[in-house]
């Protein structure tokens, strides 16, 4: 390999795994902060929160940051490993080449499904995904050695790393820093407590501010019953989308609080997939399961599961697609005949989603607080001092 090969190679993979740090920090704080803004969140096609909230962002169990800061970390290794007169040089540029080959592979993939599933432009994301097409293609011109002499060269190259120290020690760290951040990366799970956990109160001055910033938000009717409750809380939502998932776990326990108190407070769910199949507000399809979630979800009502197929559909909104809704719909919702209920179903979907629309519904989450619209929702401390608000001026 020769210097400027080497150079480049280093320059793309430090590009890399600054990007993939930077993933892994924000995919972190996605999960574990219900509050948090992603930086590189521009606009609502180029953003970076879908993408790792999504069912693309782990293969494996493995967040795809992480995999990326493993693959960028390992570059870096055998670049230094296989630098001028040391026992691996020539075996270093094929290593390079076999290995981004395959993240070669994972990065088309994931970028299909950015730009034509998800609809998103991740910046984060394509910069990683030029830096592996930069080692790939360095790699391939440095490499002389063919691809079938590698598996032999492993077996020498390994007895090599045992009987050098320091690359031995240097090797076992990396495994160890792998291993620890695999494991420690925080799970939906994680997310979920993250989410519920107890809020700092408002202090007054941050309450009156809020109140300012809540009459200046204006009131619409919306064509829903509040069957006698003081604040009626409708939530347009669709079941693949990440931030439905955030504000359902964060909102959960203060919504809880009221479940025995119909008179003060009354919270209803409509359905807003973002699929032009089941909803015409939509331009383009977003989530492939959403039409069907809502539609089992539609189901459930009846049988009185509808509570607990939502609570389904959001723990494993990665798993979601036509065929686990359908299995979903008949073990946690009771639901034995899908196809037989579906087009009726669906045809209530249809119809919250025009109604959504004709609101002035355009994403989800979007939610309407006694007739004030929140695209997006709020802080888990401030949907609570919204509805003290509203049932103290009911009084």
């Amino acid at each position: 390999m020769t210097a400027a090969s080497r150079k480049w190679l280093v320059a793309f993979a430090l590009l890399g795994l600054a990007a993939s740090a930077a993933s892994t920090y924000v995919h972190y704080h996605l999960i574990s902060n219900p509050d948090y803004r992603s930086f590189c969140d521009i606009t609502s096609t180029i953003s970076c929160t879908q993408a790792y909230l999504s069912r693309y962002g782990s293969i494996a169990g493995i967040p795809v940051a992480v995999g990326g800061v493993l693959f960028f970390g390992f570059v870096l290794l055998i670049a230094w490993g296989s630098r001028r007169q040391s026992r691996i040089e020539d075996s270093g540029p094929a290593y390079l080449f076999a290995a981004s080959t395959l993240a070669l592979a994972v990065v088309l993939y994931l970028a299909y499904a950015s730009f034509f599933v998800l609809k998103e432009v991740c910046p984060l994301c394509v910069t990683t995904y030029i830096a592996v097409i930069g080692i790939f293609v360095i790699s391939g011109g440095a490499s002389s050695l063919p691809m079938s002499s590698l598996p032999r060269r492993v077996i020498r190259d390994v007895r090599v790393l045992v009987t050098t120290p320091v690359a031995l020690f240097v090797a076992l760290v990396f495994v160890a820093g792998a291993a620890s951040a695999v494991e420690f990366f925080p799970t939906d799970a994680a997310g979920r407590q993250a989410a519920q956990a107890p809020q700092p109160a408002l202090n007054q001055d941050q309450r009156s501010e809020f109140e300012r910033w809540w009459d200046a938000q204006e009131r619409v009717e919306v064509p829903f019953a509040n069957d006698g409750a003081k604040v009626l809380i409708v939530k347009f939502n669709d079941y693949q989308c990440p931030p439905c998932r955030q504000t359902y776990f964060a909102y959960e326990p203060i919504l809880a609080k009221y479940k025995d108190r119909p008179q003060d407070v009354k919270y209803t769910l409509r359905h807003f997939p973002l699929d032009p199949r089941c909803n015409s507000g939509v331009p383009q399809l977003v989530h492939a399961a959403a039409c069907d979630a809502a539609a089992a979800a539609v189901m459930a009502g009846p049988k009185g599961t509808f509570d607990k197929l939502t609570d389904w559909f959001f723990v494993h909104q990665d798993e979601l697609s036509p065929a686990t809704v359908r299995q979903a719909a008949k073990d946690v919702g009771g639901i034995a005949d899908f196809e037989a209920g579906y087009e009726k179903a669906l045809q209530e979907v249809k119809t919250q989603a025009s109604v959504g629309a004709v609101l002035g519904v355009s994403s989800t989450p979007t939610f309407f607080i006694n007739g004030r619209r929140l695209k997006g929702g709020l802080p888990p401390q401030y949907l609570e001092a919204a509805i003290e608000l509203e049932l103290k001026r009911a009084k």
